[in-house]
């Protein structure tokens, strides 16, 4: 027994990093001569310095800034941001308290609720700014609760014509919730010459489709949206833009960014990697670029639970937001059904910092619908929806997913259990 012990601590001590190669990578990455990191500073200096970016940023994107621009361009979305202005500050949506009597009745004052281990009501993705309005109304009327985090997937030069891209900075923060957005340069705009879309769709597995030079494009991209409207976090599905992620952050601009379920984060040694780098690269106040990922669609709790773990471990708990698919698009992802809720119920009381994304609608909602969720309908333009007439199972699908939201927040509250809606409609003093 004595042996096998001494075995296994001589063996966990040839895991520890010497100093020696750390050196080496600072050396490597603080090498005058390092093409690869002179790139990235290169275009930071073009955008004027982490100081003057964060500047810019703050300015372009604050709510004054964001709606007289809307102003100048006469945008017809400026009436309904205003209403929902309105709305807000009226209390014409639920609070948390009033939802919890509404779902529970008198029961209610027998909870307590664990407001730490609260699950974020997170929805993908909210393509369209007239969605998200019809869904604003249907809340107040219904009386039901607003998602505490949207994911948008919608090309960003389309929405940059059309206002989108400003009237939903602008509700984002009348809400008071989190948002991501999708750059173009997410790899399925032509940058890998020899893939072309769903019949090649195997040559994407592994994270391929931001070759060559594409990362820093893609950090371009960012500092031009963040500087320009104030949009701070981004998805994120290549080793090389985490990377360079990592990197923006610690050099000092305010970037955060999400991985996508994409990059297969499906056990807790990737996991573990994912985190690791992301500490190595955290700014000496501890916080990092990386403010959440999707996990794998194929983990399972005791993934999860583990993983958690070693969140702790590195100190990464409130900064890392661990985001898992409740429900999947019908179509193009995953073998339906694919309902996790029930796990989601298990995990809520043991896993801090985690949100439950709803991609899809209900199986029994979603596998009668003639145009179910899908996932390929992110990568459509608008003009070829609306082309088609397929405007109308946009929205549809959109609301079935708000449906969804609430039914898992239904669950909790039954539960006893804790949710983050949007917290400037819903989580107010009574």
């Amino acid at each position: 027994m004595g042996e096998e012990l001494s075995m296994l601590v001589n063996m966990r001590s040839k895991l520890a990093i010497e100093d020696i190669r750390l050196k080496e990578i600072n050396d490597f990455l603080t090498d005058p001569n390092n093409k690869i990191i002179n790139d990235l500073l290169e275009v930071v200096e073009k955008y004027g310095g982490p100081e003057e970016i964060n500047r810019k940023a703050r300015e372009s994107g604050s709510l004054d800034n964001l709606m007289h621009l809307l102003k100048e361009r006469n945008s017809p979305y400026l009436k309904d941001l205003e209403w929902l202005i309105e709305q807000r500050d009226s209390g014409a949506f639920i609070s948390v308290d009033e939802y919890r009597k509404k779902i529970l009745g008198t029961e209610v004052e027998d909870m307590d609720f664990r407001e730490d281990y609260a699950i974020t009501l997170e929805i993908s993705a909210c393509q369209y700014f007239d969605a998200f309005m019809t869904q604003a109304r249907q809340a107040i009327e219904n009386q039901e609760l607003m998602p505490g985090r949207f994911i948008r997937v919608r090309r960003m030069k389309e929405q940059e014509e059309d206002d989108d891209l400003l009237a939903m900075a602008v509700a984002m923060q009348i809400l008071g919730v989190s948002w991501c957005e999708t750059l173009d340069t997410k790899g399925t705009d032509g940058s890998n010459i020899h893939l072309g879309g769903p019949e090649t769709i195997t040559g994407y597995f592994g994270g391929v489709g931001q070759p060559n030079d594409y990362p820093i494009k893609w950090v371009d991209e960012f500092l031009y949206y963040y500087t320009n409207y104030g949009v701070k976090q981004v998805l994120n599905v290549n080793p090389g833009t985490i990377f360079l992620a990592y990197l923006v952050h610690k050099l000092g601009i305010d970037m955060e960014f999400k991985i996508s379920v994409y990059m297969g984060n499906d056990n807790p040694f990737a996991v573990f990697w994912t985190l690791m780098a992301a500490r190595l690269f955290s700014r000496e106040d501890g916080s990092t670029s990386l403010i959440g990922f999707n996990f794998s669609n194929s983990v399972n709790n005791w993934t999860i639970e583990l993983s958690s773990e070693i969140r702790n471990a590195l100190g990464l708990e409130d900064f890392v937001r661990f985001e898992h698919h409740i429900l999947e698009t019908w179509k193009s992802i995953v073998i339906q059904p694919y309902d996790r809720r029930d796990e989601l119920l298990e995990i809520t009381t043991k896993v801090k910092n985690i949100s439950a994304k709803h991609e899809g609608a209900e199986i029994e909602v979603d596998s009668k619908r003639e145009h179910p969720t899908d996932i390929l309908d992110y990568f459509r333009s608008r003009k070829e929806i609306e082309e088609k007439g397929e405007m109308p199972y946009m929205l549809q699908n959109y609301l079935d997913k708000h449906e969804a939201i609430n039914n898992t927040a239904r669950a909790l509250t039954e539960k006893g259990l804790s949710f983050i809606a949007a917290p400037n409609l819903h989580h107010r003093e009574e």
